[in-house]
């Protein structure tokens, strides 16, 4: 039986999130994306809570469509964000998607405001 291309990308993200936690010290940055926009988000897996957001349903960022410059703006937009949070380092989640296109787009334009990973 043919697994569905969801159910493959839960596996996969299942896989990644057993080695990827995110402390206090070291948040995750989580990338989710849907077929019309991106969402990027810092968190804090020990208290459960979120430390900074963003995604292209924001109004500024609303107007483009899904593309790799609209994904580097997001990632832009959350790292300044968590900086403005006091979070230097993170441990990047990709989501279960490959690392490629507009999720790199994301970490690259995130590694360029000054988070590390």
């Amino acid at each position: 039986m043919a697994v569905s291309r969801k159910d493959a990308r839960s596996r996969r993200h299942a896989r990644v999130r057993k080695n990827v936690r995110g402390t206090s010290e070291r948040p995750r940055l989580a990338v989710f994306r849907s077929n019309k926009y991106i969402y990027a988000q810092v968190i804090d897996d020990i208290e459960g809570r979120t430390l900074a957001s963003a995604s292209s349903q924001e109004s500024d960022l609303r107007a483009g469509a899904l593309n790799i410059d609209t994904a580097s703006k997001v990632g832009a937009l959350v790292a300044t964000r968590a900086k403005d949070a006091g979070v230097e380092h993170v441990v990047f989640d990709r989501g279960g998607y490959k690392f490629h296109g507009k999720v790199k787009a994301l970490a690259d334009a995130a590694r360029e405001e000054g988070l590390s990973f």
